[in-house]
């Protein structure tokens, strides 16, 4: 068997015993971490010590975490109210990692938020929730109901004048929320729309109070640098970066799912070994190797590392580390424009390129695969994707991300494009054009 501390985000999950209670947790190694840092550490050598272990948002944009905490003002929590914000609205299509991690062992969670706000100092906790996660909510509000309980959340935890709290806000469902500051916005009780920066949300955020936003994964990788050290952390990484990575798979794979891995894996082995490879019948053509919002790569790069610097270069992004496949009996079309409406439908409309170019793109994709598309509408795509997906064209990186798909699609997929305008049908047939599921 693989030893825990190879595997420290999952070693604690068991579905079939359910989520582990604070006594199991404790017994399992848990606490050990908040124990440290209230006792003897200052928050910064919390802060220290994360950025020396590499850990990198695991989000999607994969800014360093002790980097991002540096810039928070370094008041006491007991002199100026500042947030720490779990950013749990994980609406990424094909990416239910973090779900995996909420049901599993929320206290995990729970334990690197206080790690988390005791390193910056921030005495209120918020986990801003998918609504339809549920299960997970309810896991969480018993969680964090037994932690309080217990001394771990509230007043003065374990006598080191550190006080926190946690509290749960379940999203009404917007994939801008992703985007950090429209969280804060959402959050405040207004329409999710991104604010301009500066301020950035570790000076001015929640309500304009000093805030951190980290993703679910992020945060749970905390209790486990602290107690064991950022070497030990660094050292299960396989190339630059620290960690290990919850990468998933899904698709026409004969095992979709999610697995906890070193950061660095091959792509390849991912799909081979975890996901049992395709299913019969279907080869690979192409993926989207972190997320929606990832540039697809085709099946020559499957010996890429997953890693953030190795996909980069392999023309893509990590993004979420959860891959979508692409095989060869559906169309790419098809599987590009069902992505297209999801963007187009969640822009939060606050700016005219995303909010208007982003349903013309859908039209135009809609078109081409029903058979009416024409020769013009490739160059109207083209421009599109070059115009939206430059950066500091759109007031958020929304529409960059949507285009991604698109613009790399237009290159892999130019024969299957041209067949549909020349045909005037999809020459996948029926059934072929809906995605890359089952």
């Amino acid at each position: 068997m693989t030893p825990a501390s190879e595997r420290p985000l999952t070693a604690m999950i068991d579905p079939a015993a359910g989520p582990p209670d604070c006594a199991a947790y404790g017994r399992a190694g848990g606490w050990q971490a908040t124990r440290l840092a209230l006792g003897s550490l200052a928050p910064a050598e919390i802060i220290d010590m994360v950025t020396r272990s590499k850990l990198r948002g695991r989000g999607g944009a994969g800014f360093g975490t002790g980097q991002k905490w540096s810039f928070v003002p370094k008041e006491p929590a007991s002199e100026r109210r500042k947030y720490l914000i779990a950013n749990a609205d994980e609406m990424e299509p094909g990416t239910f990692k973090d779900r995996w991690l909420l049901e599993g062992n929320p206290l995990q969670l729970v334990e690197g938020m206080i790690l988390a706000a005791y390193g910056v100092q921030a005495g209120h906790g918020i986990v801003f929730l998918r609504g339809e996660y549920q299960e997970a909510c309810a896991r969480l509000h018993r969680a964090i109901g037994e932690a309080r309980q217990q001394g771990w959340l509230g007043e003065n935890i374990l006598g080191s004048g550190f006080s926190f709290d946690i509290h749960i806000h379940s999203s009404a469902g917007r994939y801008i929320c992703g985007e950090e500051t429209a969280l804060l916005t959402a959050l405040e009780g207004r329409r999710a729309t991104p604010r301009s920066k500066p301020p950035f949300p570790q000076t001015g955020g929640l309500w304009g109070a000093p805030s951190v936003v980290n993703n679910v994964e992020t945060l749970c990788n905390l209790p486990h640098i602290i107690a064991n050290g950022p070497e030990w952390f660094t050292g299960l990484g396989l190339g630059d970066d620290g960690g290990t990575k919850i990468y998933g798979v899904s698709g026409r794979v004969t095992k979709p799912g999610a697995w906890e891995l070193p950061i660095g894996t091959p792509l390849r082995q991912i799909i081979e070994d975890h996901a049992g490879g395709m299913r019969p019948g279907y080869q690979l053509r192409a993926l989207l190797p972190g997320g929606a919002s990832t540039a697809f790569i085709d099946a020559t790069a499957l010996d890429v590392a997953m890693d953030y610097g190795s996909v980069e270069k392999a023309g893509s992004r990590l993004g979420t580390g959860m891959a979508i496949i692409l095989d060869d009996r559906t169309c790419p079309i098809g599987m590009i424009r069902n992505l297209e409406h999801f963007f187009a439908q969640e822009s939060c409309g606050w700016c005219t390129p995303c909010r208007d170019g982003l349903p013309w793109v859908e039209r135009l994709l809609d078109a081409i695969e029903d058979g009416t598309g024409r020769d013009e509408d490739m160059d109207q795509l083209d421009r599109h994707a070059r115009m939206l997906g430059a950066p500091g064209r759109t007031f958020c990186a929304h529409a960059p991300g949507a285009m991604a798909p698109l613009a790399s699609g237009l290159k892999l997929f130019a024969a299957d494009f041209a067949a549909h305008i020349q045909q005037g049908r999809c020459p996948h047939q029926a059934g072929a054009g809906a995605g890359a599921g089952p």
